[in-house]
């Protein structure tokens, strides 16, 4: 069954792989879907009749799957997106400059000295008007993939394949080979690292580290891990008082002096990519749930402000119960990571990779709804070929249909935790 499955989803990677060179990356959105799909169909039908077996999934041949599927990637070109380009720029920028964040892309459209190649990729930048939103440890990465190969996506992807590989042998020392499957088949997953080679899988990966040390009682380098982590996406913050719960002032130390260490020699230089970030917070918004909702009939800082205040809350109700429970246990990051994207102004599919991983540990169908819900939000009026609008605006149907898909999910949970509770 696992090998059955395995083709048909391939099949479709493939096909995927080439149709999207056909188009240059940029096909019509309809049929970009469909290919997504094809391989969510077998996914979740393999993870249903395989609950059925007692002697559950040959994780081996399912890892070797897994892989198979990411390879594809390296065959086709990034699907709706463009931000590749930036990682690209910055790889280079790191090299010559020592640096990616002190200049922004658009200070260098009329130098003679930006290498052909990179003029090109220079002209596809998006916001080249402000500096990169990206960690230091992603863009090491960046910088490693340009050392390898400059001017090509394929090292950065190889990379990130690599990296979510070891995801995936984290997951299966602490989670079921079926469940461990969702997240190693999951389109979401193979679409947005394999073929778009968003980084943030790097930083879900540290993140999952930092938890599985803690968990085994390597509370040091688990705090050194995470400060990893926090250095690559500043995402992994939401779950740092979680690591170093009850962890003493050791570990507390050691990752706040590495996490200055990772950062300071880009200070010194002149710039973090705390500068970008900090216009990303003030202004931006894409796919928002709650903060849409609330901006409506109120400012946005206000919106920010009442949706920052619950989640402080639900984060602080968290973590004392996770403090009363079991030192180093595996905390609830799916419901973090979840009520941070339904309260977030900004809300791209890739972001998910920060909380599929739990949802691996922790079951639930709402996460995995959300992660073919989320692709939804590539129905914008860009990949839509809709002209004289915000090439980022949804028809009106995209978000009711893609969060009431997943909170319909969580009502499904919520229904089997009540039957479950009645017997």
């Amino acid at each position: 069954m696992v090998d059955l499955a395995g083709i048909a989803i391939l099949a479709g990677y493939v096909a995927l792989a080439w149709y999207s060179r056909q188009t240059l990356g940029q096909p019509p959105l309809a049929p970009g879907l469909a290919f997504l799909a094809w391989v969510a169909l077998p996914w979740l039908l393999a993870f249903g009749l395989l609950g059925r077996f007692a002697d559950g999934v040959p994780a081996a041949r399912m890892v070797l799957w897994a892989l198979a599927f990411r390879l594809c990637g390296l065959l086709g070109v990034p699907l709706f997106e463009d931000d590749w380009f930036r990682y690209l720029w910055d790889g280079y920028r790191f090299a010559a400059a020592g640096t990616p964040y002190v200049h922004a892309p658009a200070e260098f459209f009329a130098d003679p000295l930006v290498p052909l190649a990179f003029q090109r990729i220079l002209d596809q930048v998006n916001y080249p008007d402000i500096p990169t939103i990206y960690g230091p440890v992603t863009e090491v990465a960046f910088l490693f993939a340009y050392l390898m190969a400059p001017g090509s996506l394929v090292p950065l992807q190889a990379i990130l394949i690599g990296v979510d590989m070891l995801l995936i042998r984290l997951l299966l020392s602490v989670a079921p080979a079926r469940f461990v499957l969702l997240y190693a088949w999951c389109p979401l997953v193979v679409k947005e690292i394999a073929f778009t080679a968003h980084p943030d899988g790097l930083g879900a990966c540290l993140l999952i580290g930092a938890i599985l040390l803690r968990h085994r009682g390597h509370a040091t380098a688990a705090a050194a891990c995470l400060a990893c982590a926090v250095g690559a996406k500043v995402f992994a913050l939401l779950l740092a008082p979680f690591v170093l719960a009850r962890a003493g002032y050791r570990p507390a130390c050691v990752f706040a002096v590495l996490l200055g260490g990772i950062y300071l020699p880009f200070a010194l230089q002149g710039g973090t990519d705390l500068t970008a970030l900090a216009v990303f917070a003030a202004s931006w918004e894409f796919n928002s749930a709650l903060f849409g909702l609330l901006a409506a009939w109120s400012t946005p800082t206000t919106a920010k402000a009442l949706l920052g205040v619950a989640l402080a809350v639900l984060g602080a109700v968290l973590w004392v119960r996770y403090r009363r429970g079991r030192a180093g246990a595996i905390p609830r990051g799916d419901w973090i990571y979840g009520a941070f994207l339904f309260a977030a102004p900004v809300v791209n599919p890739w972001y998910a990779l920060w909380l599929l991983p739990f949802a691996v540990v922790h079951p639930s169908c709402w996460a995995w709804t959300a992660s073919l819900a989320l692709l939804l939000s590539y129905a914008t009026a860009l990949n839509l070929d809709v002209f004289g609008v915000d090439p980022f605006a949804h028809p009106a149907w995209v978000r009711p249909l893609e969060f009431g898909l997943v909170l319909a999910a969580a009502a499904v949970d919520a229904g089997r935790r009540w039957v479950r509770r009645a017997r």
